[in-house]
């Protein structure tokens, strides 16, 4: 592609059917604003830069969205709303006249790079180029109007259309790539004279036409990919589409799902080879799987690297949030395991049921099995931490750190009160309190002496008299 391609995202409009203070293209799908959806596959085509129009919630649309790494991102208003033609009227004055413009719409989000590219091909930088597709039912949709040579004449919105022009099946998808500088003239002859009062930006079709210029179509039976977003019956609808789609490509790859209709993925999710994934399970942010991982049923996991081998059980929640959370080769977590930001576990670690860990390293071998916190923690290798025991990593006030050195055994029921180290080789005896550290080797016992009443009675209830 020899000519620079300027993106123009439609984001103005309130989105009434929503029935949401949230503007409509900061909905979710796919863990992704709708809107963000669009500019990231504008990054995929190389834009030189994405120009997103905003009007309704203006001020919350320009902050919950985010600039791609490779492409300018800027922001212009439309106040009030006069139509797409008046939208694009907006962008018109910061678009080069060197390039082609690419509109897209921002509640359009599962649009695929390679069927722009090929519009983009299309229209070669010099005419006007649309992206169409028949409908069984094109209701609501403006018609593409050809003439008997199968050339594009108009596009005509369906409250103006005609009741032969309504029996068109072949409808206009809000999708068009047009050369900048014909696309600035044929905005200015623009004008409101129709059903809805508004400034249409197919008109841009008649104009072309008028001019002797050619207008080209590439006409798709992808419906999805042109599927807009207007109530949350068709966002929930698209949101199934979009992780089947995700579901599929896991699978081409090798990926095993149990059902691929039962998987979400709200971020990106990264397979090696051999990676089973149970039912109903849900990543979000980045979450990395090595070779031979397995995911078992109802897993929410996110920003992680599983490594090689490991075993997630049912039921287990992994959040790394902005730090991250490791598991390590061979490593076994679950079921009912809760891992969260700074958790760091090497291989063959064993953390199991109802086991809490937080910004925490536990070295190879290390097991903490049963009903346990590890909070700010550095434990060594082939610990054994107890049952019911707790590092007591908060003071009211700061965060302080427990030590806890390779082989140690740790009973159950004790709580370590940081800052604290437990020596190499030491064992902990069950339903300790520890406030000093401990020398290597040691047994530290910190408890009440147990203490026995013969014969003692418990209290009995008190009857009262009738």
């Amino acid at each position: 592609m020899s000519f620079p391609v300027d993106v123009v995202v439609m984001a103005a409009g309130k989105g009434t059917r929503m029935k949401s203070q949230r503007p409509k293209v900061l909905h979710r799908l796919g863990g992704r604003a709708l809107a963000q959806h669009v500019i990231d596959c504008a990054a995929r085509l190389s834009a030189r830069s994405v120009v997103v129009i905003t009007g309704h919630g203006a001020e919350q649309v320009e902050a919950g969205l985010q600039a791609p790494a490779t492409t300018a991102l800027r922001f212009v208003r439309q106040e009030p709303q006069l139509g797409t033609g008046h939208a694009v009227q907006q962008a018109a004055p910061v678009l080069p006249d060197d390039g082609v413009t690419l509109v897209l719409s921002g509640d359009v989000p599962l649009t695929r790079p390679e069927t722009l590219q090929t519009l983009l091909d299309l229209c070669a930088g010099t005419r006007l180029a649309l992206l169409t597709l028949d409908m069984p039912d094109p209701t609501g949709y403006g018609r593409i109007v050809r003439a008997p040579d199968a050339s594009v004449q108009a596009i005509v919105e369906h409250k103006d259309a005609s009741e032969a022009q309504r029996a068109i099946t072949e409808i206009y998808s809000g999708i068009m790539a047009v050369p900048t500088q014909l696309l600035r003239g044929w905005l200015s002859r623009l004008d409101n004279r129709n059903a809805q009062g508004e400034y249409y930006l197919t008109d841009v079709v008649k104009f072309a036409v008028a001019d002797g210029l050619s207008v080209a179509a590439h006409r798709i039976v992808d419906a999805v990919q042109v599927a807009g977003v207007n109530s949350p019956v068709q966002l929930a609808e698209l949101e199934r589409a979009h992780q089947r789609r995700v579901a599929d490509t896991l699978m081409e790859q090798g990926t095993r799902l149990a059902d691929p209709a039962r998987l979400d993925v709200r971020g990106e999710l990264l397979c090696g080879q051999d990676v089973e994934i149970d039912v109903n399970c849900v990543f979000e942010g980045r979450v990395q799987l090595g070779n031979g991982v397995r995911i078992g049923a109802n897993c929410v996991i996110a920003n992680a690297v599983i490594e090689a081998g490991a075993v997630i059980h049912p039921f287990t929640h992994i959040d790394g949030e902005k730090l991250g959370v490791k598991v390590g080769p061979g490593a076994l977590v679950g079921p009912f395991a809760r891992l969260r930001p700074g958790a760091d576990l090497g291989a063959e670690v064993h953390i199991g049921n109802f086991v809490e860990v937080k910004n925490s390293t536990l070295a190879a071998g290390a097991k903490a099995n049963h009903l346990a916190y590890l909070g700010d923690a550095t434990v060594g290798e082939r610990v054994n931490y107890g049952a019911g025991s707790i590092t007591a990593n908060y003071d009211g006030a700061n965060k302080h750190r427990t030590v806890i050195e390779a082989d140690v055994h740790v009973g159950s029921n004790c709580v370590l009160v940081a800052p604290v180290t437990i020596g190499a080789g030491g064992t902990v005896g069950g339903g300790s309190t520890i406030t000093k550290d401990t020398a290597p080797g040691a047994l530290s016992v910190a408890r009440g002496k147990q203490v026995g009443i013969a014969n003692w009675q418990r209290p009995q209830k008190v009857k009262k008299a009738p």
